[in-house]
């Protein structure tokens, strides 16, 4: 039996534009972007993974595929397909593993801060030890805010937090996490970036997540691929520099429709 998914749907015409989180993220994060795409006259999808936000909190199959499984999932009860996938860190891979998995509901992948190179080792756990850090729970919104970084994107990470006993807590089990992404980064996923046929974006971030050799390495392997580098952004650049990220994304839908 599936286990439930949660997603946002902001309505448009045309083929979905499925927008994927990253660890710990969910749907609604992609809000300001999403509106301006829907503005451009896209139909907007985000859904928020397995392991977060309103989505099974403690799924059964923590495997890269089951990721997969789901978007392809959601896409057959939106009767709509296929998508470009829009993958932000972990989701990237998560679209990778929809493209190879289900390559005929796949018509595009943009990946955002998101690394499509086989993991050579056991990934780094940086993230997951910054997960565990959380002082929590935190008293108020604007504690929440300030921990998680300040600013717009500090107020979107609290803005995934829910309230329970008196405290702002996450919406995800750290355990449930690390194996998730421990699933997701050791699952092969560089064939489905070097893929002939299916359009491909990687947009970059100044103080971003991805190294130069991660860059030029998946740059070599498709030259065909549209890239931007954004400079002063971190990695949350969709929630930064959401007219950046979404004026990129609706050049390349457009010139791939």
């Amino acid at each position: 039996m599936a286990e439930p998914v949660t997603h946002r749907d902001w309505g448009g015409e045309g083929p979905p534009v499925v927008l994927l989180h990253g660890l710990a993220g969910y749907a609604g994060e992609w809000e300001a972007v999403a509106v301006r795409l829907r503005a451009r006259g896209h139909h907007v999808v985000a859904m928020d993974l397995r392991g977060h936000g309103g989505s099974v909190r403690h799924p059964r199959d923590t495997r890269a595929s089951a990721h997969a499984d789901d978007v392809a999932g959601l896409l057959g009860r939106l009767g709509a397909g296929p998508a470009v996938l829009v993958g932000q860190s972990l989701g990237g891979r998560v679209a990778l593993r929809v493209a190879h998995q289900h390559p005929a509901l796949v018509r595009g992948l943009a990946l955002v801060e998101a690394d499509a190179r086989p993991a050579s080792e056991t990934p780094d756990d940086v993230a997951i030890r910054w997960l565990r850090s959380w002082p929590l729970p935190f008293p108020d919104r604007a504690s929440a805010t300030a921990w998680l970084g300040g600013g717009t994107v500090g107020e979107a990470w609290a803005d995934g937090l829910e309230e329970r006993g008196g405290g702002l807590w996450p919406r995800f089990d750290v355990d449930v996490l690390a194996r998730l992404f421990d699933a997701l980064v050791r699952a092969p996923s560089w064939p489905a970036w070097t893929a002939p046929g299916s359009p491909v974006l990687l947009l970059v971030a100044e103080r971003g997540i991805l190294d130069q050799a991660a860059v030029g390495a998946m740059l070599a392997a498709r030259p065909d691929a549209w890239s931007l580098g954004v400079p002063g952004a971190g990695h949350d650049v969709h929630i930064e520099l959401p007219d950046v990220v979404a004026g990129f994304l609706d050049a390349f839908l457009a010139a791939h429709a």
